[in-house]
C-alpha cells in the first residue's frame, strides 16, 4: 500500500511540474511567435473564405514577423481595428507610408501614405471596412501577418504577400519610382 500512494504521489507532483512549464511556454509562444484564429466574414474573399458562411478559414498568425512593424505590399496582416479597439480584423497591405494610393470612395481621391501609417483593403471591396473608411492607420496596431491557411485541410497553403494589380500604389516615394498604369 505505501508503494502505490507513493506512485501516485510523484505522479502528481510531476503532472503539476509539467503543467508549471507547459504554461509559461504556451503563453509566450501564443503572445511572442504565433497563434490560429478563424477568419470570419467575405471582405477577404476570394483570398480568405472563398466559400463564405459555409466554411471559415483558421489561419496562423506570425507574430513574430511583425515585432519591428516590418510589413510589406500585399501581406495579410492582423490589426486592431481602428473604429473599435476590441474588435481585430484582418486585411491586405496595399500602401505602405510614403506611397500616394488611388482610394475607393475615401474622403480623398488620392491619400499619401503618412510616416508611420500603412494602407489595407480587404480583397472583396463591396464587403471590407477598411482605410477606404477609416484612412491610414497606424502601424502600432498590427498585431500578426497571416502566413499559413490551415484548415480547412484542402486548402493547407502557405499565404504569399500578393497587390491586387489594380490597386498598386501609384507612387513609391522612398525609392523615387512610380507605377506605371498599363502594368
Amino acid at each position: 500500500m505505501a508503494q502505490t500512494g507513493g506512485f501516485g504521489r510523484r505522479y502528481i507532483k510531476a503532472f503539476v511540474s509539467g503543467f508549471l512549464v507547459a504554461v509559461p511556454v504556451t503563453v509566450t509562444v501564443l503572445d511572442r511567435l504565433a497563434y490560429v484564429a478563424r477568419v470570419e466574414g467575405a471582405s477577404m474573399q476570394p483570398s480568405l473564405n472563398p466559400e463564405g458562411a459555409a466554411a471559415s478559414d483558421i489561419v496562423l498568425l506570425n507574430r513574430w514577423s511583425v515585432r519591428n512593424y516590418q510589413v510589406q505590399r500585399g501581406d495579410i496582416v492582423s490589426l486592431v481595428s481602428p473604429k473599435n479597439p476590441e474588435q481585430k480584423i484582418i486585411k491586405r497591405v496595399i500602401a505602405l507610408e510614403g506611397d500616394i494610393i488611388k482610394t475607393m470612395g475615401y474622403k480623398n481621391r488620392y491619400v499619401k501614405v503618412p510616416d508611420g501609417h500603412f494602407w489595407v483593403e480587404g480583397d472583396h471591396h463591396g464587403c471590407s471596412f477598411d482605410s477606404n473608411n477609416f484612412g491610414p492607420v497606424s502601424l502600432g496596431l498590427v498585431h500578426a501577418r497571416a502566413s499559413h491557411i490551415i484548415w480547412p485541410l484542402n486548402r493547407w497553403q502557405k499565404i504569399e504577400p500578393a497587390l491586387p494589380k489594380d490597386r498598386r500604389p501609384l507612387s513609391d516615394w522612398s525609392d523615387g519610382s512610380t507605377a506605371d498604369k498599363d502594368d
